[in-house]
């Protein structure tokens, strides 16, 4: 096992992938509760306990796959942001058949397996240069980290100041600001296992307070598969005029997501070669790529690599065994999903206008002290040389505000080009990014265009 993961060679263990990957998955454990509540909503005809099965298959396939084909701490499952334009747009919007909306994802996954299989797509990842690339990896650490503030009820949203903070004096909020101070206390000694023992302290000391409830049942082996191989079936029906610009926007999305993820995590990780490049990079496009495709054909919508695996990495994960972790954690998951629901569901509070929230306040210090940890490659940023340092800016900056990454990362690309053409430096622009900049730009009128025209 050390030979075939080089636990030696990167410095690790077999003891600390694991806790890597226990790590990881309590920190991604919410997908398996989350995916359902969107795409199981009332009218899209999926139901809830088809999407856990699929969520967990989906997602421990792909994270396997990862970790044996690639060697690389990267774990997937059911991307957010995605499932919500299946479910709000593809299927509740356009009014499309769930299965057809499935076969979109499919699709999409197998055009950027074309793209990756003709070295397309690693070529424009190479293409990247490093201020943008160290950009991309400190504005993920500052989404997650606002992922975390916003799952633990310690932000929420503000009709006139868009944000604000939470009620201090909820038991959830409580529970995840308790459960911030314990992580960070751990972390700042340098304990190591500090995210997981954080987790575990916080969800024992949820369900003492009662704020987190008790498992129901401990086991539940009533499985069910009925959104199995549908998107599959579905894929002639996709293909059409009309359902091209949403495969373009699935499609714009699932390819710089990943880069953003796998640039962020390699880096947290210092996996990074000299020049920037991230070692078996096509294989894990490759993989990511083809989990995009096993997602729809399962009904778990797109599976892609999680920005969350950052957490796994920063408890000293370094191989592909963290994966490997994560993918046997979701299978052991399907029985078990009632006692996860302690740790990694969500538990409601009052909304700042009425109504009524979901927070998640185990797991989300996690997510608050990731953040911190993969925004400390900001200082490798040539801050000093304007035409490096405002593209990356902007990268940071709407990364997290859009609440995007590929939003993020379209700002900075954009930004790169142009700048570079207004100090009349265009050969220090890979001519794959003018392009890339090009269908960015398109990407962001295309609704514009739409309105224009329909």
């Amino acid at each position: 096992m050390d030979g075939f993961f080089k636990f030696s060679e990167r410095g690790t263990s077999l003891r600390t992938e694991i806790i890597s990957g226990l790590t990881t998955f309590m920190t991604m454990a919410y997908i398996i509760f989350v995916n359902p509540s969107i795409l199981a909503s009332e009218g899209t005809g999926l139901s809830a306990s088809g999407i856990i099965f699929a969520t967990c298959v989906a997602a421990a396939a792909a994270s396997i796959a990862m970790g044996v084909a690639a060697n690389f701490p990267l774990a997937l499952a059911s991307g957010l942001g995605l499932n919500a334009v299946v479910a709000y747009t593809l299927i509740l919007g356009l009014g499309l058949p769930w299965q057809t909306a499935m076969a979109a994802i499919v699709v999409e996954g197998l055009l950027i397996t074309v793209l990756v299989l003709t070295n397309l797509r690693e070529a424009v990842l190479n293409a990247v240069p490093l201020s943008l690339k160290f950009a991309i990896a400190v504005g993920i650490g500052l989404f997650i980290a606002f992922i975390g503030l916003k799952n633990s009820g310690i932000v929420v949203s503000n009709e006139t100041n868009y944000l604000a903070l939470g009620d201090l004096t909820s038991g959830p909020v409580l529970l995840a600001v308790f459960g911030l101070a314990v992580t960070l206390s751990l972390v700042a000694r340098g304990i190591r296992g500090g995210l997981l023992i954080g987790i575990a302290v916080t969800g024992i000391a949820g369900m003492i307070s009662g704020v987190v409830p008790l498992p129901q049942q401990v086991v539940d082996f009533n499985f069910d598969t009925s959104t199995v191989g549908g998107g599959i079936l579905a894929v002639p029906d996709v293909l059409q005029l009309t359902l091209l610009p949403v495969i373009f926007a699935l499609f714009m999305t699932d390819f710089f997501d990943t880069m953003g993820t796998m640039i962020a995590v390699a880096q947290e990780g210092d996996l990074l070669e000299d020049d920037g490049t991230v070692p078996n990079t096509k294989r894990i496009l490759l993989v990511d790529s083809l989990a995009a495709v096993g997602g729809g054909a399962m009904g778990a919508s797109s599976v892609t690599s999680y920005v969350e695996s950052g957490s796994g990495v920063a408890e000293g994960g370094r191989t592909g065994f963290s994966s490997v972790v994560v993918g046997l954690l979701f299978l052991l998951a399907l029985p078990f999903a009632p006692l996860i629901a302690v740790f990694g569901g969500a538990v409601p509070i009052a909304g700042p206008e009425g109504g009524e929230l979901f927070v998640s306040p185990v797991t989300a210090p996690a997510l608050v002290v990731v953040g911190f940890l993969m925004m400390t490659s900001v200082r490798f940023i040539p801050w000093d040389r304007f035409d490096e340092a405002i593209p990356a800016f902007l990268t940071i900056l709407t990364l997290p505000l859009t609440f995007n990454i590929a939003y993020g990362i379209g700002f900075g690309f954009i930004s790169y080009v142009l700048i570079k053409l207004a100090r009349g430096r265009p050969g220090e622009v890979h001519p794959l990014l003018y392009g890339v900049a090009a269908l960015f730009m398109l990407a962001f009128v295309e609704p514009a265009l739409q309105s224009l025209f329909s």
